[in-house]
């Protein structure tokens, strides 16, 4: 820079991260602060943690940088979810990549794996045999394969656009003991009638007629892995009735569902010949699955 040149003001980290928050703020994004840290993140290829510590070190921002940043604001500003922005969601111990056409897993359904590891671990089989019905991204079907190792998992997707995500994600994972199918969650697996341990699924629970107020999910998510018949719960009868012949005596079953619909889930459960039909509230005591168990 010459004497007669002017000097380049540059936003710092500090600055650009108070207005970013402001603008996410003011567009309704629920965490305006701790979505633009993860999207700086992104766009640096650093960790949270990262863009915290510049930020209270004073850094600045590059020209380019704060040009690439107001773009990704401006996205997540129309309320496109951030993990369709940054292509990557977080589960338990998993980072999977999403976006469009595959439903972004949510935080609650990490308890709802858990009580479906729970259930597998319990069970004394060298090799018992998990089944994740509507796989979706493969969250779930992932977190069993990598959390119980000994067991086989078998995720079944009917969408493409969802199955193509979880072959995604399944490669990029070590998981030998983790197999994919594409068919129908309704009749898929005859071959495994009355060997399957645990059977989990999140299957489409929204009433048709609920339509999601977050943006991010009416206008993102796949409404097919949405709505699920006038109460929600057309596929849930389907699949109670298909694991009564995939799950053998004294197996698992595992749904999640709405925070209402725990008793009604309950109910058909019981009538379809479960037993011991019980329903979980999640972190947020909200309820969230329900597990009954094969006669």
């Amino acid at each position: 820079m010459t004497a007669l040149e002017p000097a380049v003001s540059r936003a710092s980290v500090r600055e650009a991260l108070r207005d970013a928050a402001a603008r996410l703020a003011r567009a309704g994004v629920p965490d305006p602060d701790v979505d633009a840290e993860l999207l700086l993140a992104h766009l640096r290829g650093v960790g949270r943690g990262e863009v915290q510590a510049s930020a209270l070190r004073g850094d600045a921002l590059s020209g380019d940088e704060s040009a690439a940043l107001e773009e990704l604001i401006a996205r997540r500003a129309a309320r496109e979810p951030l993990q369709h922005i940054t292509g990557v969601a977080p589960f338990r111990h998993l980072e999977l990549a999403v976006g469009p056409g595959v439903f972004v897993p949510r935080p609650e359904t990490e308890m709802v794996a858990q009580l479906a590891i729970d259930a597998l671990r319990a069970v004394p089989d060298a090799e018992p045999i998990a089944v994740d019905l509507c796989t979706g991204s493969g969250a779930i079907a992932l977190a069993l394969a990598t959390e119980v190792p000994h067991a086989r998992v078998i995720g079944v997707e009917t969408s493409v656009d969802a199955f193509v995500w979880a072959k995604q994600n399944a490669a990029g994972v070590a998981a030998d003991n983790l197999r994919l199918v594409f068919d129908d969650a309704t009749r898929a697996l005859p071959e495994l009638d009355g060997t399957v341990a645990v059977l989990v699924t999140n299957p489409p629970y929204v009433p048709d007629d609920a339509i999601p107020r977050d943006p991010e999910v009416r206008f993102h998510d796949p409404e097919a892995a949405l709505y699920g018949g006038p109460d929600g719960l057309d596929l849930v009868r389907a699949l109670s009735a298909r694991a009564l012949g995939l799950v053998r005596p004294g197996g698992t079953i595992v749904i999640e569902h709405g925070e209402w619909q725990g008793r009604p889930i309950r109910e058909l459960l019981t009538a379809d010949g479960w037993r011991a039909a019980a329903t979980h509230p999640d972190l947020t005591q909200r309820d969230r699955a329900t597990t009954a168990i094969r006669p």
